[in-house]
């Protein structure tokens, strides 16, 4: 009788990859995971149940077919679990490493709801697709029927370049325009490379454009070219912008020097790494190098800050959430990791203002208690009479989330559909927006989200384009 490969999982117990130690890590921006042995890699996707109904692969904003890679991955198949990964997500090797899968498909494995520890889906997707890389396997798109039409695209993050890919292997033109000096969005300047080492992004970026897609950097809409020309310049336009506009914080002292917001802390670090000069860093005003740090806030991006502080030098980091740990918005393995590597997290805690003559010196902090659940369900934070102080500051980092720009300000087209939020207005099927031949995709629809679902969006945006474009060649043929 033939062994049995799967369900492994009452046998063999979970097992992460192996974490470099804090004390290592803390001194340098490489990815703390490495990437499992193939033994180890075999032995773990083992463990699947392959389940007649895969939780895993419904709570994946992709869908990928996840328990059917495992089953390759285990039975020694690496190439078609490689085949099989790529036929849903552009990026398998990026949703590897940054994929809060502990929310996603980890989170809903049902062997971890049977008390076995799930299947560790994240760090197999990551080996699959670093093989894939090593043994030469991921090609550019070639030998498509070039189209006559083409596509432009505004931001080069996740969600313009999922959409871009799957354009270009229709044979349809694909230009991306993007504000910065290198592609990748919030992949390249938001997220620190011990999450994601950059050259992982680059290497995308290289393979897009040897399958044809035009970046176009360094570019401002609404200054350096017009919204209208690149409508008149593509036979439909993309909208893939993001979010980047910071929420602000008040109170007393919300102006002093030192008071920074996350995303341009973390953009600067993203700099100096690809070693770019910095003045920003130079001069101090974004290094935490020998100072005392405070975060504000309980998402992804205030835990990348507070690694990054760590990294950088400061003498102590601390991270402020008005919440408790069970309902911080924040992936529970990172606050883990930012822990191991000496971040204090001050739980119930909300700033009130901030003290000092020209440079901030100190947070004003209301003590928080959980009063009745809100309209999400979620308990309200309500601030304690009497029990605030002070917690000293250099460097006060604000990463209480994004919002949209004003788009049809910036861009001068005021028929732009937006929500009350500022977001764009489309279909969340086909993505089409109510002006002709514009389609707009991830953040900016959905608002501040996650990178599977700018990549979900942008491939399903590809789709309608194709499917859009084909139904008006076809028209004006006859």
């Amino acid at each position: 009788m033939a062994e049995q490969k799967m369900l492994k999982f009452v046998d063999i117990d979970r097992d992460m990859p192996n974490k470099r130690n804090s004390a290592d890590r803390n001194k340098d921006y490489g990815e703390i995971y490495a990437t499992y042995a193939k033994s180890k890699a075999e032995e773990q996707a083992s463990r699947c149940s392959q389940c007649g109904v895969p939780y895993c692969q419904n709570h994946c904003p992709l869908h990928n077919n996840i328990p059917d890679w495992l089953n390759l991955t285990a039975t020694n198949r690496l190439h078609e679990a490689y085949d099989l990964a790529q036929a849903t997500n552009t990026f398998p090797e990026i949703c590897g490493r940054i994929c809060p899968q502990d929310r996603l498909c980890e989170g809903n494995c049902v062997i971890e709801q049977s008390g076995h520890g799930t299947v560790t889906i994240g760090a197999i997707e990551k080996y699959i697709t670093d093989s894939a890389w090593d043994n030469g396997w991921v090609k550019p798109v070639s030998g498509v029927v070039e189209q006559p039409q083409s596509v432009g695209i505004i931001g080069a993050g996740p969600g313009g370049m999922a959409a871009a890919d799957i354009l270009r292997r229709a044979g349809i033109q694909a230009t991306i325009y993007d504000r910065n000096d290198r592609a990748g969005g919030l992949l390249t300047y938001g997220i620190p490379s011990f999450k994601l080492e950059k050259n992982i992004v680059m290497r995308r970026v290289k393979l897009l454009e040897e399958g044809g897609v035009k970046f176009i950097l360094n570019v401002n809409i609404g200054q350096d070219i017009q919204f209208h020309e690149i409508r008149e310049n593509h036979d439909a336009v993309l909208i893939a912008t993001g979010v980047y506009k910071s929420r602000n914080l008040a109170g007393p002292g919300a102006g002093l020097d030192g008071i920074v917001k996350a995303l341009d802390y973390l953009t600067a670090s993203n700099h100096l790494n690809f070693g770019d000069k910095v003045p920003q860093i130079e001069c101090g005003e974004m290094s935490a190098t020998d100072k005392k740090v405070v975060v504000i806030g309980g998402g992804d991006t205030a835990m990348d800050c507070v690694r990054t502080a760590v990294r950088q030098g400061a003498t102590s980091v601390k991270c402020l959430y008005r919440r408790d740990r069970a309902n911080m918005p924040g992936s529970q393995r990172e606050t883990q990791n930012a822990e191991e590597e000496g971040v204090e997290f001050v739980w119930l805690t909300a700033p009130k203002g901030f003290s000092g003559e020209g440079q901030v010196t100190g947070v004003r902090v209301a003590k928080m208690r959980l009063g009745a659940p809100d309209a999400t369900g979620r308990q309200s934070p309500e601030e304690i009479d009497g029990a605030d102080y002070t917690e000293d500051a250099d460097l006060v980092i604000k990463a209480l989330g994004f919002e949209p720009e004003d788009l049809p300000t910036l861009w001068d087209q005021p028929d732009l559909p937006v929500t009350d939020w500022g977001t764009i207005k489309a279909d969340f099927r086909t993505h089409r927006t109510s002006m002709d031949g514009v389609y707009a995709v991830g953040d900016i629809v959905r608002g501040a989200s996650l990178v599977v679902w700018a990549i979900a969006d942008g491939r399903e945006a590809a789709q309608s384009i194709i499917s859009d474009l084909n139904h008006a060649a076809a028209i004006a043929a006859q």
